[in-house]
């Protein structure tokens, strides 16, 4: 069994940054894509940002696009998601996920999910 724990989340004003970061521990490996998913309240869950096995490849939802960045440390099985210009809109409990590929996590498709940290962003 994966365990993912996020950490990272709080209050910000529009324009500022944050880093989110998760951890994975339990019966895991590096061989695994990782993302991020939010969902901000009264809507559904939605993809944000995924990253391959190796680091090398990176998918980004449009709405954040150019103003998020994903990595992560497969020595230390940990993903993080730096938040820069955050919006109010970004305002959304996230979410750390953890499947089998990049593409299918994209989806949803999810072996893991964190028990997510939230981030408000104040006007």
């Amino acid at each position: 069994q994966v365990q993912l724990v996020e950490s990272g989340g709080g209050l910000a004003q529009a324009g500022d940054s944050l880093r989110l970061s998760c951890v994975a521990s339990g019966r895991t490996s590096s061989s695994y894509a990782m993302g991020w998913f939010r969902q901000a309240p009264g809507k559904e869950r939605e993809f944000v940002a995924a990253i391959t096995l190796s680091g090398g490849s990176t998918d980004y939802a449009d709405s954040v696009q150019g103003r998020f960045t994903i990595s992560r440390d497969n020595a230390k099985k940990s993903v993080a998601l730096q938040m820069n210009s955050l919006k109010v809109e970004d305002t959304a409990i996230y979410y750390c996920s953890l499947g089998l590929f990049m593409g299918t996590l994209r989806r949803g498709t999810a072996v893991a999910w964190g028990q997510g940290t939230l981030v408000t962003v104040s006007s």
